[in-house]
């Protein structure tokens, strides 16, 4: 594990351990009626929250929904409030088009002062106040709202250079807001001023060995202009909601993951609370995956909703993009075992590198049906196969039904046997308990006499298959390993008897369709790629593999050398 792996984990169980004695939180939202949201409940039950989702499924809504949860001290009356945040345009001019006005409610639930209270933002004719029993106040809190865009609008930008033309006022900021900053970017500064005037201010830096330098805003990327604007506003802040739109705009990887782990620090040692919407992978892998809330706006209804919390397979293919890896979602982690294991002998066979092939479970068959859908929406259905227990053949028409609703047809594969996994590792066991002897670690005598012990053990269970659940995992228990080994040991030795003929052939025939190059490189050096498969019609896979991506750069070498020759 990396010692920023192994840091991020520190801070997620210290924020578990003193998230139940914050006296303040903001701990569900519920938004009716507002930019397309017919009606969205999101819980936070982690003080650092990443919402994730495509473009247009309500994020920033999200955020700005949440700024007006509080009375912010020191504000006037009409910041943050819904009627600021979310306003629309009318006119009295025939013909002329109008926002059309919504009965919304925003509805919240805290923890305020260590007492539950609840308060509702309800638009009729305008914006009002609503308490549950009657009567009550707007909790008080400080609250940040920020999106972190570039200085490169117009009007911002001639805002901003007004200040040169009136009076003033310069503050060099103290030390201590820069530690953010200098625990994130690559170099140190050696002072930070700020410029601010009556409506707008302008950072200037000067960094440690440039001599007398300094520069402004102007003249820093993005991703140096997110970070000390970060590290100015957020540093002093106390018991403060905190909520940042785009946080990895402009950030390195790198330098997100950084981010964030400071990010989180905060909010333990200053009791922030936070809200961030990203579309990074890397922000989403820095905090747990309770903190994790997906987004989608379905496209039948046009309504949005909180998608269940991706399994980590889906938010690799999602988010991170699945370049040249072969995804394959399983129902449980004896299942994976046995995939595992088949894929040892087809590793080898088929010339696979480690990565290539990431697999996914702790999935309920009657939640494939909507991964297929999800999938299909964002093209990454022929990434995937698709692995159910031997019972589940039933569902196939249904799958494919779904995918073909978007154009698409689902990689589908069905576990040996007409059951679960383990009444067909348990028939493995006792039909040759010589040949797996050896393999588990024990003699011929002292295995059979261990399968007829746990036999005798399980025959008390009321259905076969309990049986055989109840047999794997007592002799599992004997021989000191999980039932996931046990059965990635049964089904590497299966695949290389070939006792599972179907399901072997079938994944070899994906793995290789997948591996398939279908890149044509032209003399000139030009790749052209052909369709994706997946698309209903297609019969083989079109899309570059490691190693004709590895061929492809070959080529280009050589093509390279030939001309300088000539």
């Amino acid at each position: 594990m990396s010692l920023i792996a192994r840091e991020l984990r520190e801070v997620w169980d210290a924020l578990r351990a003193t998230n139940g004695h914050r006296g303040d939180a903001l701990t569900e939202v519920r938004i009716r009626e507002l930019r397309g949201i017919r009606d969205l409940r999101l819980p936070f039950g982690y003080p650092v929250s990443v919402l994730a989702g495509p473009n247009g499924c309500g994020k920033s809504t999200v955020l700005f929904a949440c700024a007006s949860a509080y009375d912010v001290p020191e504000r006037g009356p009409r910041d943050l409030t819904p009627g600021s945040l979310f306003p629309d345009f009318t006119s009295r001019q025939a013909g002329v088009s109008s926002d059309a006005g919504r009965r919304t409610t925003i509805e919240f639930h805290y923890r305020h002062r260590g007492e539950p209270v609840s308060m509702t933002w309800t638009r009729g004719r305008s914006w009002e106040r609503n308490f549950p029993n009657g009567g009550g106040r707007q909790p008080e809190r400080p609250v940040y709202l920020r999106t972190l865009a570039n200085l490169t609008n117009p009007s911002e930008v001639r805002g901003v250079l007004q200040l040169g033309r009136k009076p003033v006022e310069t503050e060099a900021l103290p030390d201590d807001l820069l530690t953010f900053a200098h625990r994130i970017l690559p170099w140190r500064y050696r002072n930070l001023t700020l410029v601010s005037g009556s409506a707008s201010d302008l950072l200037f830096a000067e960094i440690e060995g440039l001599g007398e330098t300094g520069y402004s805003e102007f003249h820093m990327s993005s991703g140096e202009r997110s970070v000390l604007r970060i590290s100015k506003d957020v540093s002093r802040l106390d018991n403060a909601l905190v909520l940042i739109d785009e946080i990895d705009t402009g950030l390195h990887p790198y330098t997100q993951q950084q981010a964030m782990l400071e990010l989180q620090r905060r909010a333990l040692r200053q009791n922030l609370q936070i809200v961030v919407a990203t579309h990074s992978p890397v922000v989403l892998d820095s905090v747990p995956p309770e903190a994790r809330i997906f987004l989608d706006r379905d496209e039948s209804t046009g309504q949005v909703r909180r998608a269940p919390p991706h399994r980590d397979v889906f938010q690799k293919a999602l988010y991170g993009g699945s370049g040249d890896r072969l995804f394959i979602l399983c129902e449980d982690a004896v299942a994976e075992g046995v995939i595992r294991g088949v894929l040892d002998v087809l590793n080898v066979e088929l010339g696979l590198l480690h990565g290539d092939v990431v697999i996914g479970r702790n999935t309920g068959r009657d939640e494939f049906q909507n991964h297929v859908r999800t999938l299909a929406k964002f093209h990454k259905l022929s990434d995937f196969v698709l692995v159910l227990d031997g019972d589940s053949r039933a569902l196939e028409a249904k799958l494919q039904a779904v995918a073909e609703q978007r154009g698409h047809a689902a990689q589908l594969l069905f576990l040996p046997g007409d059951g679960p996994p383990e009444p067909w590792l348990w028939n493995a066991l006792r039909k040759r308990p010589d040949d797996y002897a050896a393999r588990l670690g024990l003699s011929a005598a002292d295995f059979r006499k261990s399968l007829a012990d746990v036999q005798r053990l399980s025959e008390g269970a009321v259905r076969p298959r309990g049986a055989a659940r109840v047999a794997v995992t007592a002799l599992a228990d004997r021989l000191e390993r999980t039932v996931p080994e046990v059965a990635r040991i049964i089904g590497r030795r299966e695949a290389e008897r070939n006792a599972m003929p179907e399901f072997l052939a079938g994944l070899k025939t994906l793995v290789e369709r997948w591996r398939r190059a279908a890149v044509l490189v032209a003399p000139c050096g030009v790749a052209v790629a052909v369709n994706p498969l997946g698309r209903r019609g297609d019969q083989s896979v079109h899309r570059p593999t490691p190693s004709s991506r590895r061929l492809k750069i070959l080529a280009l070498s050589l093509y390279s050398v030939s001309l300088t020759s000539w």
